[in-house]
């Protein structure tokens, strides 16, 4: 799928007034409008261009611009794809001012200090619960337990080539289960997938429309499915599951640095948290989340210890491999 260029641009203003800011985001669309009019409001000066795509296109877009980066700002990029572009060279050292108040995990832990967290999402399974009685399918506990022959090619998950519920669920099996291990895991699960699927929103779906059993994807559109009135229950497993922060960083090397810090002030405070707080049940600014009813009340303390780090820095390998493995049954956008 191509980056959907401008969507939720600002009428274009007169020359002079304002200044145009490239961001970057894998945000589902939804927020970006909410977003955009909260950043004009607070810095005046700019007009924001949204580019948005999944993470793992939006993280090998930059990769590839790196000569020429064509991105003023990232706002919504997971943690582990804003190492990995830092290790590239493409960030602005910057602190956001009042970053020192956000959860710790939330905080660029490596100097020189280059990126800001804005919240969390985990994954989970969206299990249909009507599918499940017509085929006589129980409700999994474990990750294990979608291994199960009842399930046989009634399960979608992401691609995590493209999406970041996908790579974080895949680095996440690995970290906890060990490299051999969680490719067998990972072998066994193949077995009952039907389809690779282009985003982390997209599996939840399918499973809440009834076309599928099991749908891997993350909390919030679980949360959202469930709460529009689809038949699924939100399993997050006991064994623990995979994590992911999405945050705000500055292109270096772009001619409006002064206003695209700015914006990352902005992106760090309170206000701006509890715009996220809306679409997040974790948030980096501490008291203000408000997670929706049908939300799991154990989900947080079900995130795994995982190693960021490790995450970014292993991402070609594991995409290789795992495409070795399994690209057959990537669905196209």
């Amino acid at each position: 799928m191509a980056l959907l260029a401008a969507v939720g641009v600002a009428r274009p203003a007169p020359a002079g007034e304002r200044v145009r800011l490239v961001a970057y985001t894998a945000l589902e669309i939804e927020q970006l409008d909410p977003i955009r009019r909260a950043v004009e409001a607070a810095v005046p000066e700019v007009e924001i261009a949204w580019l948005r795509d999944s993470t793992g296109l939006v993280t090998d877009r930059l990769l590839a611009e790196k000569a020429a980066p064509q991105a003023d700002l990232l706002i919504g990029l997971a943690a582990s794809s804003l190492i990995q572009v830092k290790a590239a060279g493409l960030l602005d050292p910057y602190r956001p001012a009042g970053a020192e108040a956000l959860r710790p995990a939330f905080r660029d832990p490596v100097t020189p200090y280059s990126w800001t967290g804005m919240d969390a999402y985990l994954g989970v399974i969206c299990f249909n619960v009507e599918v499940a009685d017509r085929h006589r399918i129980p409700r999994p506990s474990f990750w294990r337990d979608l291994l199960g022959p009842t399930l046989k090619g009634r399960v979608v998950m992401p691609d995590p080539a493209a999406s970041g519920t996908g790579y974080l669920l895949v680095a996440a099996w690995l970290q906890t289960l060990g490299e051999e291990d969680g490719w067998a895991f990972m072998d066994a699960l193949d077995a009952n997938v039907d389809a690779y699927l282009p985003s982390g929103s997209s599996p939840c779906r399918e499973a809440a429309a009834g076309r599928q059993a099991a749908g891997l994807s993350f909390d919030m559109r679980a949360a959202a499915e469930k709460a529009a009135g689809a038949p699924i229950d939100i399993v997050v497993p006991l064994d623990g599951t995979g994590w992911e922060t999405e945050g705000v960083a500055v292109v270096a090397g772009r001619p409006h640095r002064a206003l695209a810090r700015r914006v990352a002030d902005w992106a760090a405070s309170r206000e701006a948290n509890a715009l996220y707080a809306r679409s997040f049940a974790i948030v980096a600014h501490p008291g203000l989340a408000a997670p929706p009813p049908v939300y799991p009340a154990h989900a947080e303390a079900r995130m795994i210890r995982t190693d960021r780090d490790w995450t970014a820095r292993n991402r070609p390998r594991i995409l290789a491999e795992w495409r070795r493995r399994y690209g057959a049954k990537v669905r196209a956008p």
